[in-house]
């Protein structure tokens, strides 16, 4: 009886475990940079927007559903998820993102946005030297039209 005991506790553990992986691969997919965004274009923080955008929904049945969820399971358990979501998820980038650079570059962004700014300084500082030599050479004595 022991033995059948132990036999079972496994494998429900073993269960477990393989549900939790799952829910943890799809929670790093929704909170990956190709996963979820908030969108610019919501009535309230966007999440409803971005899930529907995101697993190719209607907007409409989306928020039908969440305010379903908000009337049967009380205004604090639901009300407080969707503040979470509206925090950890990112905004949409304005412009899409079109490659690996591009979307590089954004999740910088949004996870440090001072090295983020500090890379943008200095290549427009670059371009603001290049600039400065050729008005130097062009307005030179030695230079002619």
């Amino acid at each position: 009886m022991k033995s059948h005991y132990k036999h079972k506790g496994n494998t429900g553990f073993d269960r477990c475990r393989r549900q939790y992986g799952r829910l943890r691969n799809q929670v790093d997919i929704i909170t990956s940079g190709s996963g979820v965004y908030r969108s610019r274009r919501g009535i309230f923080m966007g999440v409803c927007r971005g899930l529907a955008e995101h697993f190719d929904f209607s907007v409409f049945w989306t928020r039908v559903i969440v305010l379903l969820l908000f009337l049967f399971t009380g205004l604090w358990p639901m009300g407080v998820l969707y503040i979470i979501a509206g925090l950890i998820l990112k905004l949409e980038p304005v412009i899409p993102l079109t490659n690996e650079k591009d979307q590089e570059f954004y999740q910088s962004y949004t996870n440090s946005r001072e090295s983020a700014i500090q890379r943008i300084k200095r290549k427009f500082d670059k371009i603001d030297r290049r600039i400065q030599r050729m008005e130097h050479i062009v307005t030179s004595r030695e230079f002619d039209l």
